[in-house]
């Protein structure tokens, strides 16, 4: 791969994750503060993320796998992303602004499948190749919290009370733009699939990979990945609000320590599957679910700090040594036939089914929680996550047994 293909493609993965972290992080602040949305109101904001995964499929698969290049669509996606990004930055009511959000969830969520289709066409071996495009994704995550929290200081007390949090839509939106007319000059990436084949809507939806739950082991990892989505929700829809209202300077920036230690944690997962094995692995990261909301239950802006910096570092091993090695492990097992179908069916059941419940009952949780005043008894909040995720481990550990097949990629 040339050096320019090369800076390309990183600055295509800065720019899609900086435009995602300009806003999603610190969305439930925004309408709580903003918008006086209530519980369910924020999650039924945040079920967007799931519905566009529901959909993407559909994007993917009939339209960009088969009539057009994938960095034209990817281009045209955030064209009209940023736009829709502005009507947010001016939306006064949540009535107005959930239409926006919705519609651009919808065409946002696709797009991470084809900055990812755009660099594997330009790869000879992605599994070398890849990290190294990919982690620009992770450090424009990072520079756009730390930008929220350090430079512009939206999320601070006195700014939050000005509405300025509302700035985060226009940056995401300037962002968009930029990567829309960006991508049109990226590598061309055209349609592989056969247009005259007749197409499966069981394939493009990995149905075909569903025959993979006879197994007793991935029937148990599967139904696992679901139901600890229901807490993962509780992090993405809670944890920027929780900080802000208990008073944690620079929240958004404090965050990003979670996506620092998920790349540091990134790199040590494959020497710990290969010492430990899958279920060790996967377990551990249960385990650190259950155990980081335990700090933010007891923790606060104070003496318990360190407590909830622990508890936000805790997010590379809760979210790398579960889902990254379970999307390992959904591929050694589907084999080379069901490949696609089965990351297909494994990304529509965690982000699409088990993300939508999950961000549901967050929502009721919140509101169970909410004083007169407009706050909430965090520490009730935040022991239900936990709860539900030590009865997953409980589950996993009854039902999965060690799996002897090794993981090609990792050996």
């Amino acid at each position: 791969m040339s050096t320019g293909i090369r800076f390309r493609l990183s600055f295509m993965m800065f720019l899609e994750f900086f435009v995602w972290g300009s806003w999603f992080v610190t969305l439930g602040t925004f309408l709580g503060t903003n918008l006086n949305a209530t519980g369910a109101q924020i999650a039924t904001a945040f079920s967007t993320q799931s519905l566009g995964a529901i959909i993407a499929p559909f994007i993917i698969g009939l339209i960009a796998d088969r009539f057009f290049n994938a960095e034209k669509i990817l281009g045209f996606l955030h064209l009209v992303g940023g736009g829709l990004m502005f009507y947010m930055y001016n939306s006064t009511a949540f009535a107005g602004f959930y239409p926006f959000l919705l519609v651009y969830m919808i065409l946002f969520m696709p797009t991470l499948a084809l900055v990812n289709s755009v660099s594997f066409n330009q790869m000879a071996d992605p599994e070398k190749s890849f990290s190294g495009i990919r982690v620009w994704g992770t450090i424009g995550w990072i520079i756009a919290g730390a930008s929220i929290s350090y430079l512009f200081h939206w999320d601070s007390s006195e700014n939050l009370a000005q509405g300025l949090l509302r700035n985060t839509f226009l940056m995401a939106s300037i962002g968009s733009i930029i990567l829309g007319v960006f991508s049109f000059f990226l590598p061309a990436t055209p349609p592989k699939a056969d247009k005259t084949q007749k197409l499966k809507i069981s394939e493009i939806l990995g149905f075909d990979a569903i025959k993979l739950l006879k197994d007793k082991n991935f029937a148990a990892f599967f139904a696992s990945s679901i139901l600890i989505c229901i807490p993962l929700a509780f992090y993405y829809q809670n944890a920027n609000p929780f900080l802000a209202e208990i008073g944690v300077a620079d929240p958004t920036g404090k965050m990003t320590i979670g996506q620092v230690s998920e790349a540091l944690f990134l790199l040590l997962l494959p020497l710990f599957f290969k010492r430990f094995g899958f279920k060790k692995t996967l377990l551990v990261g249960m385990v650190a679910w259950v155990v980081r909301y335990l700090l933010f239950a007891y923790g606060n802006a104070e003496s318990g700090l360190p407590l909830l910096i622990v508890g936000i570092a805790l997010h590379g091993i809760c979210y790398d040594f579960f889902f990254v090695s379970g999307q390992i492990y959904t591929d050694s097992k589907a084999g080379a036939k069901f490949k696609s179908a089965a990351q297909g069916l494994i990304t529509l059941a965690t982000y699409g089914v088990g993300m939508l419940i999950g961000f549901y009952i967050a929502g009721i949780v919140a509101d169970m929680y909410l004083l007169e005043d407009g706050t909430h008894i965090w520490q009730s909040i935040w022991l239900i996550p936990s709860g539900i995720a030590l009865a997953v481990v409980i589950f996993f550990l009854i039902f999965f047994k060690e799996d002897s097949k090794k993981v090609s990629n990792l050996n």
